[in-house]
């Protein structure tokens, strides 16, 4: 299993080579249909993420319409869903490029949902490289990390705030409590450790990102030794502000979704023109 963690990590290292240290990971619409992921990836995507509460809704599950809604029932997409969806985009996009997936348990859900060893070898089998996750204690974390890399999968995990809508992470939020707490996660074998950024502050300056978040954003990137991420609130706007932290990998989501529904828009209004 360790080779195929190590074949995995070499996929993200030659992403960030080829940015210089900087990379995107496109989720949301890319990782829930087949037909965008290649997309993306043919664009140059190097890195994909497929989840459990953009599947649902993707595929409006119990009529959702928003990530938010999507959020509070994720725990109910079964683990062969994801497998499901998880395989459609590994035929589709080649060998080279890293999925990471993020399965009901591997969330901190609301409702008690575990990951049996089955689900780890379903998800291994799939195609998947990793586990996207966002655990929000480190005794379940590291539980998680040792059951994933026992079937091969790297694992990236995250740090969030107390104050977050949904619990995303293991919460930390002055720098020097974000830099204690990325060192701990990387001494348990946490692979790829991320930060989500998600956060509304008012009176930032367009294209900029709030004083205070590229503090914690910095702290965590030069307290580990292992690739860092940001997600949430990425945009075509900001997303150099962020580079400029030293952070490695981006996790664009929502960002993307948008141009998707405003490409489809403008092209039904153009066969719809008078």
């Amino acid at each position: 299993m360790n080779r195929k963690m190590q074949f995995s990590m070499e996929k993200v290292r030659k992403a960030l080579e080829k940015g210089n240290g900087h990379t995107i990971l496109s989720t949301g619409i890319t990782g829930d249909d087949a037909r965008m992921a290649k997309a993306a990836v043919d664009a140059g995507v190097s890195m994909l993420e497929p989840n459990h509460p953009a599947l649902a809704l993707a595929r409006g599950y119990k009529g959702v319409t928003s990530m938010h809604e999507a959020e509070k029932i994720r725990h109910e997409i079964s683990v062969s869903q994801m497998a499901e969806v998880t395989k459609g985009i590994r035929n589709v996009v080649g060998n080279e490029i890293y999925i990471t997936v993020g399965i009901p348990g591997g969330f901190t859900e609301i409702m008690p949902t575990p990951i049996r060893e089955e689900d780890f070898i379903k998800i291994a089998r799939s195609g998947a490289d990793g586990l996207h996750t966002h655990k929000s204690s480190f005794g379940d974390l590291e539980e998680l990390v040792t059951a994933a890399h026992k079937y091969g999968l790297c694992v990236d995990a995250y740090i969030g705030l107390p104050t977050d809508l949904h619990t995303f992470g293991i919460s930390a939020e002055q720098p020097e409590e974000v830099e204690k707490t990325a060192k701990r996660m990387e001494s348990i074998g946490v692979d790829m450790i991320g930060m989500m950024t998600g956060m509304s502050y008012e009176g930032v300056e367009a294209g900029k990102i709030h004083p205070f978040l590229k503090e914690r954003l910095c702290a965590m990137v030069e307290a580990v030794h292992v690739p860092t991420l940001a997600e949430g609130g990425i945009n075509l706007e900001n997303f150099e502000a962020f580079k400029e932290t030293g952070v490695n990998i981006l996790v664009v989501g929502t960002a993307i979704d948008k141009m998707a529904e405003m490409a489809v828009e403008r092209a039904i209004q153009g066969f719809l023109a008078v």
